[in-house]
């Protein structure tokens, strides 16, 4: 009788064990079928890395590698500059607030980073100024510095790094083309800005700028020179002088508030999908950092970035998984640290809250935008932000896979010391096999 209850049992515990290890793989085959992991890739042996692939249908994850531990996420934190611009900004962005009584209009810029940036061809703000007269501008309800919190000061001449402002004109940034023997400028008003040291005549040179004034300089250089944007030294008065300069006419500008509390009118710049797609597709910080300005204006009639970021985490994310820390609209800081799962957890409401045709038409796709060279073969099966600073690489956004499962992912690595070309092309052999497979 008691071997028999021995023999009983033994055959029970390996049914049991039998019938566990067969659920166990049998769940991870169907719920995600990935056939290697990518963190064990050695071109990753010496960073950090974070996964989260998750399924809203189902709300489960199919991979999960530290997706609680903090990262450095670039210029993914345009995912969470997008989102809030979806939920908080109209069809068009605001390009000025004005006041009018008799004929006298009162105007206040809004950080609207289209004004006369050449993405456009078609300005309101600049029709409304040709069209009316006893136009003055008052001060812009403007708080911040001129680069976000964490940002390398020494990109100072980086097309990619622009100042931040109150009235962002022309991109904020000159424009250096060549043409033959000649330099032209654009906008002309920094024409007598450049000094020439060195010999255009065979092309051999580079243009740069001082890093406290608008003064910039052409020297030889060994390599030939492409045409090149070069941000300058941004400040209201700057910014009122290039309009003038623009308009041919004089500009009534007071930095005194002369008004109290009145009702602004809006005056509509361009629709603000258009500005999303272009931030979103070129990963472009000028934009994203004047959208967060945009936001602000609209809710809090104030321009602060801090005040804008802690608005929109105790309101638009309130239930976000790990407090993520969040400096900047672009990600062009490195005190910026958000997790995998933050990630998943802004593009699953985003994809609740908002279209997916909107979606999908603001977000990369294959071998489009960022994305342009990748997931070739994938066009509408991958929609993404790419994130690169030097050591980090981030790609985070929606994939669909061949059986029609919808997943939103997140995939953050710091601290590497590969080739940006060599990880990316990794991480999109990790992310067409979960495509192909399932």
């Amino acid at each position: 009788m008691i071997n028999s209850n021995i023999f009983f049992r033994k055959q029970q515990f390996i049914f049991l064990f039998f019938f566990s290890t067969l659920l166990f793989f049998t769940k991870n085959i169907s719920a995600q079928n990935i056939s290697y992991r990518l963190q064990n890739y050695s071109i990753f042996s010496n960073a950090h890395v974070g996964i989260a692939i998750y399924e809203p249908a189902t709300k489960k994850y199919w991979y999960d590698y530290q997706s609680k531990k903090y990262f450095i996420p670039a210029s993914n934190m345009k995912i969470f500059t997008c989102y809030a611009a979806m939920k908080y900004l109209e069809d068009s962005i605001t390009g000025l607030f004005y006041t009018e009584e008799d004929s006298n209009y009162i105007v206040r810029f809004s950080g609207d980073p289209t004004l006369l940036h050449p993405d456009f061809k078609q300005n309101p703000v600049i029709d409304f100024f040709k069209q009316n007269e006893n136009i003055t501008v008052i001060k812009s309800n403007w708080s911040n510095k001129y680069y976000g919190n964490g940002w390398a000061w020494n990109d100072y001449e980086a097309g990619y790094m622009p100042e931040v402002s109150a009235i962002p004109i022309y991109g904020n940034t000159v424009k250096f083309i060549r043409e033959g023997n000649k330099i032209t400028v654009m906008p002309q008003w920094f024409k007598d800005s450049l000094t020439i040291y060195g010999n255009t005549q065979f092309g051999k040179f580079s243009i740069g700028r001082d890093n406290f004034f608008n003064q910039f300089s052409l020297v030889d250089d060994n390599k030939k020179f492409t045409n090149t944007n070069i941000p300058f030294k941004t400040s209201e008065k700057l910014s009122i002088d290039l309009l003038q300069d623009t308009l041919l006419t004089l500009i009534n500008y007071t930095d005194a508030d002369i008004v109290g509390d009145v009702v602004w009118k809006k005056l509509k710049s361009q629709p603000t999908d258009t500005v999303l797609k272009l931030m979103m597709q070129r990963s472009d910080n000028f934009y994203a950092e004047h959208l967060l300005q945009l936001i602000g204006n609209d809710t809090m009639q104030a321009m602060k970035t801090n005040n804008i970021i802690a608005m929109l985490l105790k309101k638009l994310f309130a239930g976000i998984p790990d407090t993520p820390r969040w400096e900047d609209g672009s990600g062009l800081s490195r005190y910026n640290l958000v997790t995998p799962r933050d990630f998943v957890w802004v593009l699953t409401q985003m994809k609740n809250d908002i279209s997916k045709e909107r979606i999908e038409d603001i977000f990369p796709t294959g071998d489009k935008g960022t994305l342009s060279g990748y997931y070739t073969r994938y066009k509408g099966k991958i929609f993404a932000k790419t994130g690169t600073l030097s050591n980090n690489i981030s790609l985070s956004g929606f994939i669909t896979t061949k059986k029609g499962k919808e997943l939103v992912f997140s995939i953050l690595i710091n601290n590497h010391r590969s080739s940006t070309t060599n990880i990316k092309k990794t991480i999109e052999k990790f992310l067409t096999d979960i495509i192909n497979k399932n």
